[in-house]
């Protein structure tokens, strides 16, 4: 089966590289453009100044409908703030599935980190193995190769052989000449 352009890209998941309805002149850039934005709310609605932002938000809108004129004021006081209520409300509905978008994205790209991980530990181990063959056969060699102190011993020991014959050479010439 041939491959198309968007089934090359491997730091997107597979179900994310395809459209249900293709867009003509849209590239894969385009389709990972709203992930990234989803990543980047999930990223900003997790931080402190977020929280410090959301806070100074909702002082103000309570204090504008409390303290302004009654004319100016927007939300009442005694019905409990309805539409802050309500704008706090679409914020949460909004954002709630926009951090899960983001952490199924992150879900994913962690899937795809840790099949390579396990692809590299295999061959981490597999060369591992590979070089202890190679060191167990390198001590092999070296216990068939003569060491200085197995030449010194036979060197002795040949010395001392051909002195012997040497003696017994000199011994046998003497009662040879004299006989």
């Amino acid at each position: 089966m041939a491959r198309g352009k968007q089934d090359t890209r491997l730091d997107a998941p597979k179900g994310l590289r395809t459209t249900v309805i293709p867009r003509r002149g849209q590239t894969v850039d385009n389709n990972d453009r709203f992930g990234r934005f989803t990543e980047w709310i999930a990223r900003a609605m997790g931080t402190p100044w977020f929280i410090l932002g959301l806070t100074v938000f909702v002082v103000f809108w309570m204090a504008w409908n409390t303290l302004a004129p009654v004319a100016w004021r927007f939300d009442s006081i005694a019905l409990g703030f309805i539409a802050l209520t309500l704008v706090l409300s679409l914020q949460a509905s909004y954002a709630a599935p926009l951090i899960l978008l983001a952490q199924n994205r992150q879900d994913d790209r962690d899937r795809v980190q840790i099949e390579q991980d396990r692809q590299r530990a295999e061959r981490n181990l597999a060369d591992t193995e590979y070089l202890a063959r190679e060191v167990v056969a390198l001590r092999l060699a070296i216990k068939d190769i003569a060491t200085k102190d197995f030449i010194r011993a036979e060197l002795r020991a040949l010395l001392d052989d051909l002195d012997r014959r040497e003696d017994d050479g000199r011994d046998g010439d003497g009662a040879q000449a004299r006989g």
